[in-house]
């Protein structure tokens, strides 16, 4: 196992880790994985199915192989996190259109988003080199994960949130599990470059999606996705877009089964984002070669109000290896999506519900075909962001076609009897 520059392709030496390369560019973590029996990998993934009480119950940690073989199993912080639920819905499939649909939900997570996918390892890693302090951005998911891990590992967590535009639930859970918690009068990108510059000269280790160890983890989103399903995936795999960590896994973790001979055919990506913070799809509407960020970006799906992804080069290649696609919707079609999400009862936040919008625009603009299997990502729990929840089905929304209002009544069978019979 080695650390890469996506840029440059400069090989960082042997036991030294950095963030980014000298080059200014993302590194990435290259595997050798010429020395397995991929029948053999699969066996064993499989018997880990039935373990307990061990760090391989993780549906993370089951494919320690491919995501981090070098790592002492006691430096392994789990909350034997993964395992969480593929589901179908006739109600979604009506809503979107399309023959067969698939929801991966992150959301059942131990802390309520697919961030533990990742943050296992980032924390691991990090424990490993002797870190006691870990640190985050945050829109809130990152935050959360962060300082439950932190915790578990006995160590101290410090993060930043934006003061403005984000959901106070995820705060609130950050600050349950101990982090100490700064809201600064600046954006996500502000703290991620605040970060990149002073880390070092704090003693904290950086567990943002500029780590490369946070990749490896959330790759395993598809590797359980793929062993759910036999190992034959569906024809498109969609995701939200914010910080576009999980666009950058899914590619990576797709071209590992794909070398490994898991499956025999790639997947196409389709990345959905809010309308109002959307640098990385207009970057490709536009064919433009860079991304041009976007300084104040808005919208309700508060996980996607990233102006200026930091790793949109990693899910560009994402794209370019799947021939996929990116799209952008509005918070009224994220917010009515979600309605349908939550009324099938699975459930998400409203970031998440930005793939089943996405997949309804893509069917109708005939991207994607109604005959097609898809496999939507669902990233966080419904009760992440309540405040949504309140403005779609209580609030001053006039947009909510799917509105589910309190019923005042008295408790009497006549009055009860009209609202039931």
């Amino acid at each position: 196992m080695k650390l890469v520059c996506i840029d440059c392709g400069e090989e960082l030496s042997s036991g030294k880790f950095e963030y980014n390369c000298k080059c200014s560019g993302l590194l990435d973590v290259v595997h050798d994985f010429k020395k397995y029996d991929s029948e053999l990998l699969k066996r064993l993934f499989t018997e880990r199915l039935s373990d307990r009480m061990t760090p391989y119950a993780s549906g993370v940690w089951r494919y320690k192989e491919l995501i981090f073989p070098e790592l002492p199993d006691d430096c392994i912080v789990t909350k034997y996190e993964g395992n969480t639920g593929l589901y179908s819905s006739k109600l979604l499939q009506e809503y979107t259109g399309v023959r067969k649909v698939y929801l991966k939900a992150q959301s059942e997570n131990p802390s309520g988003s697919f961030k533990d996918n990742g943050m296992t390892v980032a924390v691991s890693h990090g424990k490993s080199l002797g870190y006691k302090k870990f640190t985050c951005t945050s829109t809130g998911n990152t935050s959360s994960s962060l300082a439950m891990y932190a915790s578990i590992a006995g160590a101290d967590s410090y993060v930043f949130v934006p003061n403005k535009d984000i959901s106070l639930n995820k705060v609130l859970q950050t600050l349950a599990y101990g982090a100490k918690v700064f809201s600064v009068d600046r954006n996500y990108d502000d703290g991620i470059q605040f970060l990149e510059r002073h880390s070092s000269d704090l003693g904290l280790y950086i567990c943002n999606s500029v780590n490369p160890f946070r990749i490896e983890g959330q790759k395993s989103i598809i590797y359980e996705a793929a062993q759910y399903l036999s190992w034959k995936l569906p024809e498109w795999i969609i995701v939200p877009g914010g910080a576009l960590s999980n666009a950058t896994a899914l590619g990576k973790g797709l071209q590992d089964l794909f070398m490994l001979g898991f499956i025999d055919k790639m997947p196409k990506v389709a990345v959905v984002q809010a309308e109002g913070a959307s640098p990385f799809h207009k970057m490709l509407a536009q064919k433009k070669q860079e991304l041009t960020p976007e300084r104040y970006p808005y919208t309700r799906a508060s996980a996607l109000n990233i102006g200026n992804p930091p790793s949109w080069k990693k899910a560009l290649k994402t794209l370019t290896q799947t021939k996929g696609v990116t799209i952008s919707v509005t918070d009224e079609e994220i917010l009515d999506a979600k309605a349908v999400i939550d009324k099938s009862g699975i459930g998400c936040e409203p970031a998440s519900a930005a793939t089943i919008a996405g997949l309804r625009n893509l069917i109708s603009q005939k991207v994607i075909d109604k005959d097609e299997s898809v496999l939507c990502i669902l990233t966080g729990n419904i009760l992440k962001d309540t405040d949504a929840l309140n403005y779609y089905h209580l609030g001053e929304s006039t947009a909510s076609t799917l509105k589910n209002t309190l019923q005042e009544a008295d408790l009497t069978f006549n009055s009860i009897k009209e609202f039931i019979l």
